[in-house]
């Protein structure tokens, strides 16, 4: 009886380990590994912006609808993998209706799911786009056919991306990958980070380039820095050429000059400790935008509460020809998002 019990279980042991190779050689080869560079739609007759005139712009990561106030999660300290079918489609709902009702010149998200087992396979892309009827552009930036943790209820399949809407046709649209990688097999269950760049024609000949970013957030810190680096080298290239350029979304990072306990609560995890941007991390003249008064972001751990820890990783960059008119973070209490939206007015100054 013994004999057969340690026979069966031995089985079952060499079984479980050739599965877990297999999946791993799997995940593997379908690894998901874009070009550095993939345009997304191009136009020979693009709109043209105007100096000396506002223009507003939006950006929110969105949390695939499925990490509202009720939420806590496993990835940051809490025990759930997904919310019900029912209050993800409510809170994309109203994601649209908010959108709808505050609509901006442009739009840029961050985690908007397409086909994903935590968001119901439900086309989120499509449903804002058809929504507000803007020009839509989407960038893959997490495509994973099973990812397995929790094992008690795994994630399963992901397929995420960055979204930037606008009413105006740009020039073009482009991903561009941001570098790094996390060490093997950990990078074939995670994000492929990326930028989606839209490029505007101006009035004065040059160009307005509107960054959509969504930053690494568990990652090590040098592969931060390394992402960091980057976009500071694109930003500056384009604005040594006379171009406005922003760059927004979520960094997974404090502004400079933030106290990171601002709003009164630990601000640190044993998950998620984001780094400070540093003041001299972009020349004089160069702003970073972002309002100091609400946080942007919770913690979750838990459902929501006024005792949840609260942060700023959403906000803006922008070069020295950009004048800031008003921004604001806009305070939905978490109800939708584990993000709150904030939104720019700016205006493209005339050169000098």
């Amino acid at each position: 009886m013994i004999k057969n019990i340690l026979r069966f279980g031995a089985i079952a042991l060499v079984f479980a380990i050739m599965f877990s190779v297999l999946f791993l050689i799997y995940s593997t080869i379908t690894f998901y590994n874009p070009d550095q560079e993939i345009e997304l739609q191009s136009s020979v007759t693009p709109d043209t912006l105007k100096v000396n005139t506002a223009y507003s712009l939006i950006t929110w990561n969105i949390g695939y609808a499925g990490l509202g106030d009720n939420m806590d999660f496993f990835y940051d300290g809490g025990k759930q993998t997904r919310d019900t079918k029912a209050r993800t489609l409510e809170n994309l709902d109203s994601i649209k209706k908010f959108l709808t009702q505050n609509r901006t010149d442009f739009i840029i998200l961050q985690e908007v799911d397409f086909e994903s087992r935590r968001s119901y396979h439900f086309n989120q892309v499509q449903a804002i786009g058809q929504a507000l009827n803007y020009f839509t552009f989407y960038a893959t930036n997490y495509q994973v056919s099973f990812v397995p943790v929790p094992l008690n209820n795994p994630m399963g399949k992901v397929n995420s991306g960055i979204m930037t809407l606008s009413r105006y046709t740009p020039q073009n649209a482009k991903r561009i990958q941001l570098p790094g990688l996390s060490p093997w097999p950990n990078r074939v269950f995670n994000l492929r980070r990326c930028l989606l760049i839209t490029r505007f024609p101006m009035n004065n000949g040059r160009e307005f380039v509107l960054i959509n970013t969504h930053n690494s957030a568990f990652e090590n810190d040098s592969l931060k820095l390394e992402e960091m680096n980057f976009i500071r080298q694109i930003a500056l290239n384009d604005y040594e050429k006379g171009n406005y350029v922003i760059v927004g979304g979520d960094w997974n990072q404090l502004p400079p000059n933030f106290a990171p306990d601002k709003f009164g609560n630990a601000y640190e995890t044993k998950a998620f400790k984001p780094l400070s941007i540093d003041s001299g991390f972009m020349p004089t003249g160069w702003q970073w935008a972002y309002d100091p008064a609400l946080p942007t972001n919770r913690y979750l751990e838990r459902p929501y509460s006024k005792s949840c820890r609260t942060i700023i990783l959403d906000f803006f960059l922008l070069s020295p020809n950009i004048q800031v008119s008003d921004l604001s973070t806009i305070n939905l209490n978490f109800r939708y998002s584990d993000h709150n939206p904030v939104k720019l007015t700016f205006t493209l100054g005339s050169i000098q």
